[in-house]
């Protein structure tokens, strides 16, 4: 997991961040020491997706972060050669699912104002603006927007009814470890 994250999260990263910001934001939160801890915390939910047995993306949901009654999706991320198949999508499924599941009503993310890619995937799953906020990354303030939308029931933006149904598709994503 940590692989994955090490090669995906500097791709959310806008150009202008120095790499040796990243690569401190990664050894002191992503590293494999750092997810023995998630995936022992009962307040989180790390969700992998599989192809052929190896990890190509996963997802992080964190119950009540920041918000009472809501969960934080904190990370979502697919490895580049499993961009456009489905993968992101089946992984919002678990998460959605997942979230519904710890009876929370709304999921809310944040998202970098320059990474446009991951902004259109998310409206295109239900979540809209609803605020802003400062990421810091090494000596560096970021700003992203957050954005939410319900757990179940109809989304604003795409008229689909969550939690959708994930049983179909290559890449499933497999329970909380």
């Amino acid at each position: 997991m940590a692989a994955v994250a090490a090669q995906t999260f500097p791709l959310a990263c806008p150009p202008s961040v120095a790499p040796q910001h990243i690569a401190s934001f990664i050894d002191a939160n992503l590293s494999a020491p750092r997810f023995a801890e998630y995936l022992t915390d009962p307040g989180r939910a790390i969700l992998a997706a599989r192809d052929q047995g190896r990890i190509v993306g996963y997802a992080m949901l964190v119950r009540g972060a920041d918000r009472d009654d809501s969960a934080e999706l904190s990370k979502l991320y697919v490895i580049p050669d499993f961009h456009g198949k489905s993968v992101s999508s089946s992984l919002m499924n678990a998460v959605l699912s997942r979230a519904a599941g710890w009876g929370v009503p709304r999921v809310w993310l944040g998202v970098n104002r320059k990474n446009v890619r991951a902004q259109r995937f998310y409206l295109k799953n239900g979540f809209i603006v609803s605020g802003a906020r400062t990421f810091q990354l090494g000596d560096h303030q970021e700003h992203d927007y957050v954005m939410s939308r319900p757990v179940t029931g109809r989304s604003a933006l795409t008229g689909v009814t969550w939690p959708a149904d994930t049983s179909s598709g290559s890449h499933q994503p497999a329970s909380p470890r």
